[in-house]
């Protein structure tokens, strides 16, 4: 029997709390991103693309108010945004890729940094800034990074987010892997993953198998 779009628009594992997105526009862009042959600039604006279409399925559950408004024939009551606005936190840098595409779709969203590189020898994160909102308790916060391959960066990202009082914790990656997805469910159960896709493995320099390569280079056209 077919499933309908919303069926279709989103898998989830509730047993683990990952949720993949597997619609199929978010899946045909991925394929094109994985490409060797991708352009920076096609790369980037796939990136921007996708994070919209992922940030409309991570959002469904943003709380809402009724407003009373003037249509051009009558009054109504609509519905808007309740409370304190989003917090979109990017762990520097590959994680900036997904910022305009989810600003797109709200505006009004706080952004924060926390800059992290990886140790080539230890694969460990070492932090070297941290930029967020003062009240990140109040606000329901999305964590962004394009890979969530150890899983050492998001749960070092998160756990400094949380020293800041921060509780309603999303994270939200383009690919992800077993190893990642295990290693961080350990160090955060509370915080739910969105993915587009669940890969294979990491390979013994801690990159996704088959993956996309290395996202923040793909993204800025370094190596």
């Amino acid at each position: 029997m077919n499933k309908t779009m919303e069926e279709r628009s989103v898998s989830t594992m509730s047993d683990n709390n990952v949720h993949v997105i597997n619609h199929p526009l978010v899946q045909h862009k991925l394929t094109i991103m994985r490409k060797t042959d991708t352009s920076t600039k096609e790369f980037r604006d796939l990136l921007r693309e996708i994070s919209m279409l992922m940030g409309y399925e991570l959002m469904r559950d943003l709380p809402t108010e009724g407003v009373k408004i003037e249509t051009p024939l009558e009054t109504m009551e609509g519905q808007q945004l309740a409370g304190k606005k989003l917090c979109l936190i990017s762990i520097l840098r590959a994680g900036n890729g997904f910022i305009d595409g989810l600003l797109d779709l709200v505006p009004s969203a706080r952004v924060g940094h926390v800059g992290l590189y990886r140790d080539p020898e230890t694969l460990i994160p070492v932090e070297y800034y941290m930029k967020v909102p003062e009240d990140l308790g109040n606000r329901q916060v999305v964590v962004v990074d394009p890979m969530l391959a150890t899983g050492n960066s998001a749960i070092a990202a998160v756990d400094r987010i949380k020293d800041h009082d921060a509780v309603d914790i999303k994270f939200l990656c383009l690919i992800a892997c077993p190893e990642g997805i295990k290693a961080f469910q350990e160090a955060h159960p509370d915080v739910p993953i969105y993915t587009a896709a669940i890969d294979r493995q990491l390979n013994e320099h801690g990159y996704i198998l088959p993956g996309i390569g290395d996202a923040g280079d793909r993204i800025f056209g370094t190596k």
